[in-house]
């Protein structure tokens, strides 16, 4: 499932064709994803202008003039493309052309662009809200802080983890905690501080908190840079894929030399909490 990274960079590459413009035409082509589409969303959407598109944990916010905002979340499949729209001097065509089977809702800007909600799995959730009232939405009002922002400190997760006997690792996937990280960049995060990850999160220290949120920006932002990691689902909003999967240290690497320096361990993998989990036992205490 697309983690932070994955959604900002969708969120960007949409910023060119949607914000500041009319949604001339909505298409809806089915009742439901995961869950039923909000009453007369076609009709609501159609005429909107998209004053900005923002991003709360794994989900994107598309504001509109009418008051409402669109909320978008990817699900294991879904894909935001973009086709027929000019992108600086390039002219982005992914493929997402009208009468896919899984061209679900398909946006018809203005100026001629076309963005596509593409979801074979049909796991991804469209959803409109009052905007003033976004925040006590029932998919965004339990949500923690976001990692890239001021209110994420080395306190916070502190104050987070206090008491907290569960492994560290499964604490940071709880996005009441932190929002937006999944299973890659937590275990990425890790093993740039040196925690292992089945310390309990209330045992520990000070210290490698404050090793610990550094990391997990730095991963992020990396990650964003890179335009997330493609391990098989996630499109970026051109069609292009991401790359930050060749610069993973730890993930999927089970049996490969640690690349920490000066480390000799061998990466390996566990599960916890039905998902894998790798890290170096060498370096990650």
């Amino acid at each position: 499932m697309p983690e932070l990274p994955e959604v900002e960079t969708v969120r960007r590459g949409l910023l060119p064709v949607m914000e500041g413009r009319r949604i001339a035409r909505a298409e809806v082509r089915r009742p439901d994803l995961r869950w039923p589409f909000p009453e007369r969303m076609a009709e609501r959407l159609t005429g909107a202008r998209v004053e900005g598109i923002g991003r709360r944990s794994k989900y994107l916010l598309v504001g509109l003039d009418t008051g409402e905002t669109l909320i978008v979340h990817l699900g294991m499949s879904g894909r935001m493309l973009v086709g027929g729209q000019v992108l600086g001097e390039y002219v982005h065509d992914t493929g997402a052309e009208e009468g896919s089977p899984h061209d679900h809702v398909v946006f018809h800007m203005e100026d001629g662009g076309r963005v596509t909600f593409n979801d074979a799995r049909r796991f991804g959730v469209m959803d409109l809200w009052p905007t003033q009232d976004i925040a006590n939405h029932r998919l965004l009002r339990s949500i923690g802080p976001e990692p890239l922002g001021n209110g994420f400190s080395a306190e916070t997760l502190a104050q987070a983890f206090k008491d907290k006997a569960a492994p560290v690792k499964t604490a940071l996937l709880d996005q009441g905690i932190v929002a937006g990280l999944g299973n890659i960049y937590v275990s990425e995060a890790l093993a740039r501080a040196g925690i292992h990850p089945t310390r309990a999160a209330g045992r520990i220290g000070r210290e490698r908190l404050e090793r610990l949120v550094p990391a997990i920006r730095q991963v992020l932002e990396e990650a964003i840079e890179a335009g997330g990691s493609t391990l098989r689902d996630h499109r970026r909003a051109d069609g292009e894929l991401g790359y930050f999967q060749h610069s993973f240290r730890v993930y999927d690497q089970e049996g490969k030399p640690c690349r920490t320096e000066g480390c000799g361990g061998t990466i390996r993998r566990i599960v916890q909490s039905g998902r894998s989990t790798y890290y170096c036992p060498d370096c990650q205490r």
